[in-house]
């Protein structure tokens, strides 16, 4: 019996995405469920809806302000059982209704009258409208950071040099993770106060050094993401320059780090020039960058760790822990499943650092594209687009990442399995939990050596420590750093 696939469209319907992804893990789960999706039906997502396979001719009806339901299951009856579960997910109160209910504003108009003196706006709207609420952000005198994806490039350039001349910050588009007056937003973790400020690229990069900042026993004035295409040529590190500044000026940050893939020669002159003048101490760690001319009051790092490392004044670690790696004989090849793109480009520098062969879905100068060569140590960005096509991000679901784990471990030329998991706000509850399980149910007597880290504080709502002890008793070597973790791995297969 072929599957049936089942669409519903709520005209005018939003919710924020970390909402709906959460919502088509749990539709997934359902009895006779292949695949479920909840998304806005702007064109970009329309045509993710189709390539999975979860698209009818109702749901390619859907416009930009519209909510896609998608189903795929076994029979129409199972079908129709989970598209009932979804609107009730849906239509459940979210705070607007019941006794002692918040009132929530439904314009930024309201919201400014009902809080005076809020100085940033969340924005997390269809793409196709995230500038226009931006817009009346900065007119309004807040700082903007955009969740929303999908923004027009020249849309993006155009707000932020209106920020620019307003005096106000844009974080992003697609600005996943950020901490301000530590409190965290979106995806970033529970953490102590301090002077190190963050500007990033990316959340997952953030997220790492933050979180190892606190453990060396520092703390975060703000970390702030610019958005993957900040740095650009196009956008010519707009926000990026406007956060150096900021961070110039604040009283609470007396380091500041800078965390990106590689920029251009032009773009990374305008920024390390502006970095020189901002009268404190930076760190700069431009994943697979090359060495470079430092201005006097800068250095740059090749690591997140070492960047975590420079920021709180400690030159190297003084008491490492790590384990006795075994030797793997007749093995020799490294499969690294990642989360987190940035951890990603990170354990590539690691491996490239000790002249191993990388190749990736996602590469850093030196790597090569997954295709290129036969041989070589295979590193995923399991977050990229052709793995989540339909499906939540691996950080809210892992078993985005089960089936390539569970590949791995029957794999019998693989030497080390490299994961990472990453906790805090807005990630699964138990993300190690998934992991573990996968690598104990594929598990045989010529499994690979699975070495892994957690990224994430005790303070979140996952508990680090205890994410650890999840793995640890799973038989997975916990390394303190995503760095630490793809030195072991070089280790073990010998170079």
């Amino acid at each position: 019996m072929s599957a049936v696939i089942l669409n519903r469209v709520r005209k005018g319907l939003y919710i924020d995405s970390v909402a709906l992804m959460r919502f088509s893990r749990s539709i997934a789960g359902l009895d006779g469920v292949e695949e479920a999706a909840l998304m806005m039906g702007t064109p970009a997502n329309l045509g993710i809806l189709k390539d999975a396979g979860l698209l009818d001719g109702t749901g390619e009806g859907a416009s930009g302000g519209d909510l896609v339901v998608a189903i795929r299951a076994s029979d129409a009856a199972q079908a129709e059982a989970a598209l009932v579960e979804a609107e009730r997910l849906l239509d459940q109160p979210r705070g607007s209704r019941g006794e002692g209910a918040v009132w929530r504003p439904r314009s930024l108009r309201a919201a400014v009258a009902q809080m005076p003196d809020a100085s940033l706006a969340l924005i997390s709207v269809p793409g196709d409208f995230a500038v226009a609420e931006a817009r009346k952000a900065i007119r309004r005198g807040l700082h903007a950071m955009i969740f929303s994806d999908n923004v027009p490039l020249a849309e993006e350039v155009a707000l932020k040099r209106e920020a620019t001349e307003l005096g106000r910050l844009v974080m992003g588009p697609d600005c996943g993770t950020a901490i301000i007056n530590g409190v965290p937003l979106a995806f970033a973790n529970r953490l102590p106060q301090g002077s190190v400020g963050i500007i990033g690229a990316s959340g997952t990069g953030i997220q790492e050094v933050s979180c190892l900042i606190a453990r060396l026993g520092g703390g975060i004035s703000h970390a702030i993401g610019v958005g993957g295409r900040d740095l650009g040529d196009v956008v010519g590190g707009i926000s990026t320059l406007a956060a150096l500044d900021m961070l110039a000026r604040d009283k609470l940050t007396g380091h500041v780090v800078m965390i990106s893939k590689p920029p251009s020669p032009e773009v990374t002159a305008r920024v390390l020039a502006r970095a020189g003048a901002i009268g404190k101490p930076v760190t700069v760690c431009f994943i697979g960058a090359a060495p470079m001319a430092m201005p006097a009051n800068a250095e740059q790092v090749f690591t997140l760790k070492d960047a975590a490392l420079k920021a709180v004044g400690i030159g190297e670690e003084t008491t490492p822990r790590k384990p006795d790696i075994p030797a793997i004989a007749g093995r020799r090849g490294i499969r690294g499943l990642f989360s987190g793109g940035t951890l990603c480009a990170e354990a590539q520098a690691v491996l490239l650092a000790g002249r191993l062969q990388v190749t990736s879905n996602a590469p850093i100068p030196g790597a090569l594209v997954v295709g290129a060569a036969e041989d070589g140590h295979l590193l995923l960005d399991l977050g990229d687009d052709a793995y989540t096509r339909g499906r939540p991000h691996p950080m809210i679901d892992p078993e985005v990442r089960g089936g390539p784990v569970r590949e791995a471990m029957k794999d019998p030329a693989l030497a080390v399995l490299l994961a990472d998991v990453v906790i805090g706000h807005g990630a699964h509850p138990d993300p190690a939990g998934g992991l573990a399980r996968a690598v104990t149910g594929a598990r045989g007597r010529r499994a690979p050596l699975v070495i892994a880290s957690v990224t994430g504080s005790d303070a979140d709502p996952q508990i680090r420590s205890a994410q650890v002890s999840t793995l640890e008793e799973a038989g997975i070597l916990v390394a303190p750093s995503n760095a630490d973790a793809a030195a072991w791995a070089r280790d073990a297969v010998g170079s």
